[in-house]
């Protein structure tokens, strides 16, 4: 299998993912459009992986490439090639689909829990998952769950937090940050931080305290997006 993976800005890479998918022998090309790399032909690749970004996903007129990536997006989902999303990638995803993405009712920063819904316990892609699991967010806008989607997970602050459409799946949280990209998150976005009164050393302590958990469910959450049949 080739993975095309897109990355939207230098310090939202795929992190723990780069590590864990050689363990699948997934091949795998990034395209870097923060460094004005052009979307490749997606006759290439087998699936789509698009990361996170602090980009709105309908900011298309200070990021063009937005609405060839839409389109790309919709023509690859259609197709019923695998796609996951992260964060971003799963408001693009949505947003693909015709799915309104606006702010959410507050920024979710820090370490949380998610919820599975039962439709979630269900699916393949959180085959091995508690009901209940820890993740990492750092959003402000949140998704719609689009005509003939289906929910998949919630969080107390964030009604949706991952969907699935035919074979592509978006989820709002993080299980793929590293602690060295956590720290570049909480300086590059430090503005947000202080807006939200929280205190960096907090989310970093418990951070690390949880990141050993959240790189097994991120190894399971692959193995199983990479084994899901292809409808």
């Amino acid at each position: 299998m080739k993975v095309l993976v897109i990355q939207h800005v230098e310090g939202e890479s795929l992190g723990y993912i780069e590590d864990i998918l050689p363990d699948f022998g997934i091949d795998f090309d990034i395209v870097r459009m923060f460094e004005g790399e052009d979307l490749p032909s997606m006759d290439e690749f087998d699936a789509l992986m698009v990361l996170g970004g602090p980009m709105n996903v309908y900011e298309e007129d200070r990021y063009p490439y937005l609405i060839r990536l839409n389109d790309a997006i919709f023509k690859f989902v259609y197709e019923n090639k695998p796609y996951l999303g992260f964060c971003l990638g799963a408001q693009l995803l949505a947003k693909a689909l015709d799915a309104p993405v606006r702010k959410n009712r507050q920024r979710e920063i820090g370490n949380f829990e998610v919820n599975l819904t039962e439709d979630g316990r269900k699916d393949g892609l959180f085959s091995g998952f508690d009901e209940a699991f820890p993740v990492f967010q750092w959003h402000g806008d949140t998704f719609s769950i689009a005509k003939g989607a289906i929910k998949l997970a919630e969080s107390k602050l964030c009604s949706n937090q991952a969907f699935r459409f035919k074979n592509a799946y978006g989820v709002q949280f993080h299980l793929e940050v590293t602690p060295k990209m956590l720290e570049e998150w909480m300086e590059d976005y430090k503005c947000e931080l202080n807006d939200e009164g929280i205190d960096p050393s907090s989310i970093l302590s418990k951070f690390v305290e949880r990141v050993e958990v959240h790189k097994g469910l991120l190894w399971q959450l692959l193995s199983n997006f990479f084994s899901i049949k292809v409808e």
